[in-house]
């Protein structure tokens, strides 16, 4: 079974080695929609834009996209005019060798920031990965390769979902192991989808399954200049256009969800010097946007990522973290779980098996749930743990 982003009908892809790596890595991708897709995306809400955000921004209003070109090794960011004139040229001669206009071709790109693109070396790439465009698994697993950047693998999802008598099938696949914080998009994302759906909805859905997967993951508080997450409909599936929110709808949404969430799994699990993942549950919140706040604070805390990191149960980080961002909560009433195990219960420290707290601590994953007393509200944050790896990682990584 194909399990890239050629999996569903009408897309080719293909990647390669342009020389932007002087490690001889994939650093130059192509996903191609040969008969045109509907297209919607997010995109860092950073103030320090990357040029390809400033022109896929632009492009993507043009109507069909018919391919996007990107590249890793080098972000474009912070390169001034040159810098959009580079990522309009890349859309222009992507879209010479596929014969249609640079309008209909979005960019992206990921890297050190500050460093003009080396386009005589992209500029031959694209023309060679052109002629490697195919439907196969190799060509969707090259692509897959050429976004990555500090990333220890690829990362890549498939849904299958039945939509009235037709199947449809999305696909994604994702890169970022460093530089995350939500703030939408958190990374480099593609999906592709064969689904017939409106361009409306289309971008109605993919916007709640980022907005409730890459969206809820931070690793290091930092949000990148160059987040970008595209999804691309071909609508060659067949079933019924889907342009209403019914029930057809609401199974594409799912999908779509589990789609990300997959992949946003899969980038916690390979963060920047990572050994395990966590996701944080906080409850009994006044209001939504307080609950998420009291998420961020906890998965953002380098005091709770160092103690999980050691495999400690140090529920004092947690707690601490909950009550230091200034939202409602009750005292009386402030519990937190590690998965089913109370740690601390209705304001005083539970009782608890301290052995199998350090077990699910030092689990590849697991739950921290903390209940405010305050509301009822909920929402939660997909976090990691921090180690020395990490610091080595950014320290060697030179501009």
């Amino acid at each position: 079974m194909n399990n890239t982003i050629t999996a569903p009908k009408g897309f080719l892809a293909a990647g390669l080695h342009c020389g932007i790596k002087k490690s001889g890595k994939f650093d130059l991708g192509l996903l191609v929609c040969p008969f045109g897709a509907k297209a919607a995306a997010v995109f860092t809400t950073n103030k320090i834009v990357a040029a390809p955000v400033i022109v896929s921004k632009r492009n993507i209003k043009a109507g069909d996209i018919y391919g996007v070109v990107v590249n890793s090794g080098c972000a474009n960011a912070c390169t001034g005019k040159r810098g959009i004139f580079d990522a309009e040229k890349m859309c222009a001669l992507t879209a010479e060798q596929i014969e249609t206009k640079a309008k209909n071709i979005l960019v992206a790109s990921t890297g050190i920031i500050g460093h003009a693109q080396p386009m005589d070396k992209i500029s031959a790439g694209i023309e060679k990965c052109a002629e490697r465009l195919s439907a196969t698994e190799q060509a969707g697993t090259d692509f897959a390769n050429a976004i990555l950047t500090t990333d220890t693998k690829i990362k890549s999802a498939v849904r299958i979902v039945k939509i009235g008598s037709k199947v449809v099938t999305i696909a994604g696949t994702t890169k970022g192991a460093g530089m995350i914080a939500p703030n939408m998009a958190t990374t480099l994302c593609f999906v592709t989808t064969d689904c017939v759906i409106s361009r409306p909805l289309l971008k109605k859905a993919f916007a709640e399954a980022i907005g409730c997967s890459l969206n809820r993951l931070t690793v290091d508080i930092h949000q990148s200049t160059n987040d970008t997450a595209i999804i691309l409909a071909s609508g060659l599936a067949g079933n019924k256009t889907i342009t209403v929110q019914n029930a057809n709808y609401r199974k594409f949404a799912a999908s779509l969800k589990e789609t990300a969430e997959d992949l946003a799994r899969q980038m916690a699990l390979d963060a920047e010097g990572a050994t395990r993942m966590f996701k944080v549950i906080i409850k009994g919140a006044a209001t939504q946007k307080e609950a998420a706040k009291a998420a961020r604070a906890v998965a953002d805390s380098p005091l709770v990522k160092c103690a999980i990191n050691g495999g400690d149960p140090n529920w004092g980080r947690i707690i601490c973290a909950v009550g230091s961002v200034g939202v409602k909560l009750n005292p009386a009433k402030v519990s937190c779980r590690l998965d089913d195990l109370f740690v601390f219960k209705n304001g005083t420290p539970a009782k608890f098996d301290v052995k199998k707290a350090s077990q699910i601590v030092s689990s590849k994953e697991y739950t921290i749930t903390v209940e405010l007393g305050a509301g009822k509200r909920s929402d939660f944050c997909y976090g990691c743990d921090l180690s020395r790896d990490y610091v080595t990682i950014n320290a060697d990584y030179h501009t």
